[in-house]
Order: C-alpha cells, then sequence, then structure tokens
C-alpha cells in the first residue's frame, strides 16, 4: 500500500478523514490533534496554491471523484468521513455523500450556517454567479466581486463595468476585461477595513457568495452601513447527509459516533 496518512502504530483508534479547506475545518483538526482517542487526517481539494498548514497529517488534490474516494476510504479503513469543505464546494460534498453510501462510511457534515438579511440591507438573491451578472444590468457601475477566483471569468460577458475582484490565488488566466483591479489577500476581513476599501474603490455593487460565518462577514455589513446593494449568491441545496454547524457539535457527534476507545498511554 501507498504510504498511508494514519499512524500505523495505532491501529486500535478510529480513524477520520476531514474533507477540510475552511475555517471550521482547521479549528476541528485543532482540536483532534490533540485528543489521542481518534487517528485523524485532513484533504484539501488543492485549489489554493499555498494553503496554510494543518495540525494533522495533510494530503491536497483531489482523489478521482466519488469511485476514487471510496477507494481511499476503504483502503484506509476510514472510520468516519466528515464533510468540512465550502458551502459551495456542491460536487465535493456529492462525491462524499456517494463514496460514504458505497463504503458504508458514516459522514456528516460541518457546515456553518447562511448568513440572513438584516434591517438596512439590500440584497438582491440569484442562484449563480452567471446571474448575478446579469443582474448587475447593463448601465456601467463599480463592482467589487468577492466570490473568489474559480468563477470569476463569467464577468467578462459584462465588460462595460469596473471591478475590483478580491481573492487568494491570482485568477488565471487573467480577466479579459478593461477595468479589473486585483487583491490578493486571505480573510478574516474586519467590518473597518472593509468599510475603507468600498469607499476607497467608490464600490456602488457588492457581488458575493453567501458563506456564512464571520471571517468575511465583513463586506455585508460595510455594504450595510454604507447603504450599498449586495448581489448575493445563495447556496444550492446540501447533499442530504446529517450536519451540525459548529466545531464543538462536531466533536460531540464524532463522540457519539465512535465508540470511546480506552487511552492506552501511548
Amino acid at each position: 500500500m501507498a504510504e498511508t496518512l494514519f499512524d500505523m502504530s495505532a491501529m486500535e483508534r478510529p480513524r477520520i478523514l476531514i474533507l477540510g479547506g475552511t475555517t471550521e475545518a482547521r479549528q476541528l483538526a485543532e482540536r483532534l490533534a490533540t485528543d489521542r482517542r481518534y487517528d485523524a487526517a485532513v484533504s484539501l481539494a488543492g485549489r489554493t496554491a499555498d494553503p496554510r498548514p494543518q495540525p494533522l497529517p495533510t494530503r491536497v488534490g483531489g482523489f478521482g471523484g466519488a469511485e476514487g474516494l471510496a477507494v481511499f476510504l476503504e483502503l484506509e479503513t476510514v472510520a468516519l468521513l466528515v464533510d468540512a469543505t465550502h458551502p459551495f464546494a456542491a460536487r465535493i460534498s456529492h462525491n462524499a455523500a456517494t463514496a460514504a453510501a458505497a463504503t458504508g462510511t458514516p459522514l456528516f457534515a460541518l457546515r456553518r450556517p447562511a448568513w440572513g438579511a438584516q434591517p438596512g440591507d439590500r440584497w438582491t438573491r440569484v442562484a449563480s454567479v452567471a446571474e448575478a451578472v446579469s443582474t448587475l444590468g447593463a448601465a456601467p457601475r463599480r463592482v467589487f466581486l468577492a466570490i473568489g477566483r474559480q468563477e470569476a471569468f463569467h464577468f467578462e460577458k459584462a465588460p462595460q463595468h469596473s471591478y475590483v475582484v478580491r481573492s487568494v490565488d491570482p485568477v488565471m488566466p487573467p480577466l479579459n476585461l478593461p477595468d479589473a483591479t486585483a487583491i490578493l489577500a486571505h480573510g478574516p476581513f474586519a467590518e473597518a477595513d472593509e468599510l475603507e476599501l468600498l469607499g476607497e474603490h467608490a464600490i456602488d455593487v457588492v457581488v458575493a457568495k453567501n458563506s456564512g460565518g464571520t471571517a468575511t462577514y465583513g463586506k455585508i455589513a460595510a455594504a450595510r452601513k454604507l447603504g450599498i446593494e449586495v448581489v448575493m449568491v445563495e447556496r444550492h441545496k446540501p447533499a442530504d447527509v446529517p450536519t451540525v454547524c459548529d466545531c464543538d457539535e462536531a466533536l460531540e457527534r464524532i463522540h457519539q459516533w465512535l465508540s470511546p476507545v480506552k487511552d492506552r498511554g501511548v
């Protein structure tokens, strides 16, 4: 067998695989890294060029779809799969659910709740990034794109607007737009900093995905304070699996599902 992610000297400990890439996944990994009852590891999709080091053994890259993940789960005798991927990583979540069902591997999702509109918010809800493009309208506007880099290319269909595009890694290939400013940054983003950014660039509309959580909520609060419209891309229906909302709930679910293993002092 190829080199394993897991601790071969602790085969009696149940193995947990976390499909990560979110703040919540990292928080769960930090907690499990010091819990000697379990042998846990993290898998990252590899969409970020230079991901932050994880507190657990980590693999980077895809499995080859649901079938490849199923093979991995069986070869590594994984006792529990935790889907803690981004709320918009729909394909990965689907593959996780399919692989877990095929192998009989217990699975739950760690998914932060979506944001809800608050008094003063000016949200236009859309079902996809492509729909967000047409929602901007024909008249030129100054647009802050806060959707990551994977789907930014859609906005090449609306070159009349001026864009500020923020992402962790550069958009590749570069956007074919006459007026697009790139900002490379990694959250969390404070509301005060977002207020400054929106004001500095005279933004009049924000395009965002409804990711939930606190790390990127600053732009939503700042837009509310400034009376700026937010075109909000809503989540698709998630895979039908048990779901928890935070790290504490995830740990409780793990303890419930995996039989406690007596500490042997190793």
